[in-house]
């Protein structure tokens, strides 16, 4: 059970919430999940989950099998561990789609132990399991064009060895998969949905509400302001900040929820089915409020956490630069102190979110030009003014343009300038110079999660657009969702996302219990990001020509799912830290 703390008033305002009011009322047998949960139709289906739970012992020997060939590519180019690439970000994605069978399986037991598994589940883990065994004997896409082939790994004999396996055998889809899935479909169609419970009555509490804030006060406006290009107006905002919705994660003595992370994605989720940009505003809160917590000093606490909790404060991160993306060793901005004791602030910054409308900034920069790489970074906390009367950045020594975006529209991209901005003299998080990679690095984890969920949330929009239209619109005197391959689409989009939801929990679940989980949370976001892309892409298909009209909201969800395989680490990124993690390992 999450457990719900009321501490009343802290450091001065009320931390009261109708989520913490929520959350501490309901008991789990108060949560019901008819509609739009597991289905009501109970049909004994053993035999699907023992089968895959038996395929994980051989799909786990494969995956060892390739940790094996990657690591022998490593070693034939000592000092050029990019020339192995292709063998180590084909591992990582190996062990990837292994961790997602799992997470599908634990979900399964979950539903069987608890008695919610009906037939629509078995389905889903019937789909889901078999594709991704077929995957992994076949070849698994890393993107688009790439594939990670077990003939380029040496790992032939491995797969063949696995797909002999009589519970792999059974699970990969033969001739009476395409009924599965339209059988499945048909489910779908008819109302029916995954079980979505999670077992603790105040998150199922929390999904439902906010669930149903996004349904009324975002959803019905998003696609407007995505064509318009506007920010997400102001009074939304403070309506999230009134829920609580700024602060789930953060501790409970600053004003936020306490509720962890594994609350703080299933609101992400939720927000993001609706759009994007308001899953995105949690992600600037709790990136700035993980800094905060684990880093800063009380004072720093104090002040900045119940602000950025209440949404009184919107945040940005401002970290990459024109030259260095990914790579952060290379950052170049400067931070000097002056004589009065102030920070004096040189550079440029890019992509950077919000920047606009925030009042706060969690800045990167070299602090020690003696110290070359990561060394002589450090993170300060920069208060702004936000935009006003026009003008999109009103402080002397910091201006900005706008970057134009396909999509992620709702809070603005932009490049920043910085000529001798002034920061106070008390901006360096926790006091510490040169600590400035190591506490960002900190946060990566819980970022990561939280990107992984707010892919989930993208994916989950696709499937309701697809759906509802596969069964609205009528061609040859049918509705299009009787065709077998627009089924199998909404299928298929079903089980994946079903899959990236759960090893995203799982990975929410290892960082509520204190465990490391870098690995995880990679594969998360890794898995997820895939996820949105595919199954927006497979939308716009089933809308066919209106899904390339930007009068339709699939043209918005396919443009906003683009962004997951780049953002908070590249899917190149991700891959080359989850096999380096698999390696030491």
């Amino acid at each position: 059970m999450v457990k719900v703390f009321l501490p009343g008033a802290i450091i001065g305002r009320s931390t009261e919430s109708p989520l913490r009011r929520l959350a501490a009322d309901v008991k789990p047998a108060d949560v019901h999940t008819s509609g739009a949960g597991y289905s009501a139709v109970m049909m004994e289906d053993t035999d699907t989950l023992k089968l895959a739970e038996a395929a994980l012992a051989p799909a786990r020997r494969f995956r060892d099998e390739a940790c094996g060939a990657a690591a022998q590519a490593l070693a034939a180019c000592p000092g050029h561990p990019d020339a192995a690439q292709h063998a180590t970000h084909a591992l990582a994605w190996i062990a990837t789609t292994v961790a997602g069978l799992e997470s599908l399986v634990g979900w399964a037991r979950r539903g069987r132990d608890a008695g919610r598994r009906g037939r629509i589940d078995a389905l889903v883990l019937q789909i889901g399991a078999g594709e991704a065994l077929a995957a992994l004997g076949s070849g698994i896409a890393m993107s688009a064009a790439e594939y990670a082939r077990p003939a380029e790994l040496g790992l032939t004999p491995a797969a063949e060895a696995m797909l002999q396996d009589d519970a792999v055998r059974q699970l990969i889809p033969g001739p009476d998969a395409a009924a599965a899935r339209g059988e499945l479909a048909a489910l779908l169609l008819a109302g029916q949905r995954p079980d979505e419970t999670l077992d603790d009555g105040a998150l199922d509490a929390i999904r439902a509400t906010v669930r149903a804030f996004a349904a009324d006060r975002i959803a019905p406006h998003a696609h407007r302001w995505h064509l318009a290009d506007d920010l997400i107006p102001r009074e939304v905002i403070d309506a999230m900040g009134a829920l609580g919705l700024f602060g789930v994660a953060m501790p409970t003595e600053y004003g936020g929820l306490g509720l962890g992370k594994l609350a703080m994605a299933v609101v992400s989720e939720e927000l993001s089915r609706a759009w994007i940009c308001a899953g995105s505003l949690g992600t600037r809160s709790e990136i700035a409020a993980e800094l905060i917590a684990e880093n800063g000093t009380e004072a720093q606490k104090r002040h900045w956490l119940p602000r950025l909790a209440s949404g009184e404060v919107l945040p940005t991160a401002v970290f990459t630069e024109p030259d260095c993306g990914s790579d952060l060793a290379r950052v170049a901005t400067r931070a000097v102190r002056a004589a009065h004791g102030a920070w004096s602030i040189t550079g440029a910054k890019t992509w950077i979110t919000h920047a606009a409308r925030a009042d706060l900034m969690t800045l990167l920069a070299r602090t020690d030009p003696a110290r070359p790489g990561h060394d002589g970074l450090s993170m300060l906390l920069v208060p702004k003014a936000a935009m006003q009367d026009g003008c999109d950045f009103p402080d002397a020594g910091l201006s900005g343009s706008e970057i134009p975006v396909l999509g992620y529209r709702g809070m603005r991209e932009y490049a920043l300038s910085f000529d001798g901005f002034r920061a106070p003299a008390d901006a360096l998080l926790g006091g510490a110079q040169g600590q400035g990679f190591k506490q960002l690095m900190r946060t990566f984890e819980a970022a990561r999660i939280q990107t992984a969920a707010r892919a989930v949330g993208v994916a989950w929009n696709a499937f309701d657009l697809a759906l509802r239209y596969a069964g609205e619109r009528r061609q040859f005197g049918r509705s299009l969702a009787a065709f077998p391959r627009v089924a199998d689409k909404i299928a298929l989009i079903c089980a994946e996302t079903v899959i990236a939801r759960e090893l995203t929990h799982d990975a929410a679940r290892a960082k509520d219990e204190g465990r490391r989980c870098d690995v995880e949370a990679g594969m998360a976001k890794l898995l997820a990001a895939r996820c949105a892309w595919t199954s927006a892409d497979q939308c716009v298909q089933i809308h066919g020509g209106n899904g390339y009209a930007l009068e339709f909201e699939a043209s918005r969800v396919l443009c906003d799912a683009r962004i997951f395989s780049i953002f908070e680490g590249a899917a190149e990124i991700q891959a080359h830290v989850i096999a380096r993690a698999l390696l030491k390992a």
